[in-house]
């Protein structure tokens, strides 16, 4: 049974007003409301005109895609670090922190141990074979391996799973706004993909790597404020009484409701394999520097996942009756901290938010513009004009992933709906390629189709409905598209083998 909410005192009755929501009075300040709402709409501000600025210098499709190849640790480190912070890392973590309690740590614990493979494995592997080719996208190395059909099936397949977690993004954005001012949900999602939109589009990697920097610095600042205060609120007893607030399964950190250990296997991988931390490594200057940054901001990662998740708990205990989890942590921040750290919260909360999304833009404009309009349709197309192409394409996929955001509810089931599709259409042949010279097209294929129609079936059978899949599921798709490369390779082999019988 969940503890009765305690009552809170406050200095100034007179500024406030109650506003009812979710069953239980909830107290706003209008004069810390206003706060909020401007500091977040002058920090959007900012990073555009940042991101504008940068932009100026950037004349190249070279340098929009991959920097020129000219990152250092720090930027490397900065950009990756806040690609994977996001939305699902903050409002979604802190929500299943809510719901779960200690076991919502495997959330972003597993993006953690994730990159960790990617930065001491697969990172400096594929950097050195993108850096001799001159690749841009994980499309040209898909091409390069495997040949066009190939490359051309991941990037439809990739440019479409890519728009739910973009919209995760804007969710979540779009929450944080509706808890602090009572802006409409389709208002503050447009907010969000215009910010991250104009931005990335006016200087791709570069003004992206420079304006997470930021982001990053913004990031850190509000949750080391805001952890400190929250656990010294009377209201709370510190960790030792949140703890003891909630449920003894609250304190289970393998497992609890829908949170475990098992979320490794379905979320890890996804990490490894991501187009977009791919590319962005591609912009480092040397596999050393790509082996150092992707695997210390893993690390971090997993220092981080505690955050969010005791954020929820704490929330939990002081809003027991909220009516969606994922507002646990932007009601916890405009309630009950003082405005002036609330609104630095709300701040890390919106570069979460917009430096994950632009990531996801990234990999949208790369995708289409390189992978499918170059490699399909203009071949022959200029420097220039596939820098015009990429920012269109830029344009096209916030839009697209504001109208999506519009009509869906869940944060961490969009994103997990985007973190299985990765896994399943990339994992085997990525790693494959990059461990064996065996294997082609045939091989690629039967892997990636396998895989995803495995997942798919057991879903729409189990449940009637393509939702969020279960990681069980995508343990089971990962299993038959490994099974399904190595089938075709041997039965290709085996006709091989059959041939030159026949021909001796």
């Amino acid at each position: 049974m969940e503890p009765p909410r305690r009552p809170r005192s406050f200095r100034h009755p007179r500024r406030q007003a109650v506003v009812f929501e979710s069953g239980h009075a909830r107290t706003r300040r209008p004069l810390a409301m206003n706060l909020h709402i401007l500091l977040i709409l002058s920090y959007c501000l900012l990073l555009v005109l940042l991101g504008l600025w940068i932009g100026r210098g950037v004349k190249s499709a070279g340098a929009f895609f991959v920097a020129g190849r000219r990152l250092g640790s720090p930027l490397l480190f900065a950009t990756l670090l806040a690609a994977n912070i996001g939305a699902g890392s903050t409002v979604g973590a802190a929500g299943l922190g809510y719901r779960d309690g200690l076991a919502a740590w495997w959330w972003v614990g597993s993006a953690g141990l994730g990159s960790i493979v990617l930065g001491l494995w697969i990172g400096p592997r594929i950097w050195r074979v993108a850096s001799e080719q001159g690749l841009h996208t994980v499309g040209d190395y898909l091409e390069r391996r495997y040949g066009l059909p190939v490359a051309g099936l991941v990037s439809v397949l990739l440019w479409l799973a890519s728009l739910t977690i973009l919209a995760a993004q804007l969710i979540a954005l779009a929450f944080v706004l509706q808890a602090v001012a009572g802006i409409d949900r389709w208002v503050g999602c447009l907010i969000g993909g215009a910010v991250m939109t104009i931005y990335f589009a006016a200087g791709g990697l570069v003004s992206s790597a420079w304006v997470n920097l930021i982001q990053l610095f913004v990031l850190a600042l509000g949750f080391a404020i805001a952890v400190p205060l929250v656990f010294s609120l009377p209201q709370t007893g510190g960790l030792q009484g949140v703890l003891a607030a909630l449920p003894a399964e609250s304190r289970n950190f393998w497992s609890n409701g829908g949170s475990s250990w098992i979320l490794v296997a379905q979320l890890a991988p996804a990490f490894i394999v991501s187009p977009g931390l791919i590319q962005k490594a591609y912009g480092a200057r040397g596999p050393g520097i790509v082996r150092l940054a992707v695997t210390a901001q893993g690390i971090v990662l997993l220092a981080f996942a505690f955050v969010p998740t005791l954020l929820g708990m704490a929330s939990r205990v002081l809003h027991p009756d909220l009516s969606a989890r994922e507002l646990a942590l932007p009601t916890l921040l405009t309630t009950d901290l003082p405005a002036w750290a609330g609104s630095i919260g709300l701040a890390a909360i919106v570069s979460a938010e917009i430096s994950s999304a632009d990531a996801i833009l990234f990999m949208l404009s790369t995708s289409l513009s390189k992978d499918l309009y170059r490699r399909f349709l203009r071949p022959q197309a200029s420097d220039r004009e596939m820098l015009r192409v990429s920012r269109w394409a830029a344009a096209g996929g916030g839009a697209l992933g504001v109208l999506i955001a519009v009509f869906s509810q869940s944060v961490v089931d969009t994103s997990v709906i985007f973190y299985s599709f990765l896994t399943l259409s990339l994992s085997v042949p990525i790693i494959a390629g990059l461990m064996s010279k065996r294997g082609g097209v045939a091989e690629a294929i039967a892997a990636i189709v396998a895989g995803v129609l495995a997942a798919v079936s057991v879903q729409l059978w189990l449940y009637g409905k393509l939702a969020a899949f279960n990681p069980f599921l995508v343990l089971l798709g990962l299993g038959v598209s490994g099974i399904a490369f190595w089938a075709v390779l041997g039965l290709r082999r085996g006709r091989r083998s059959s041939q030159a019988d026949r021909q001796a």
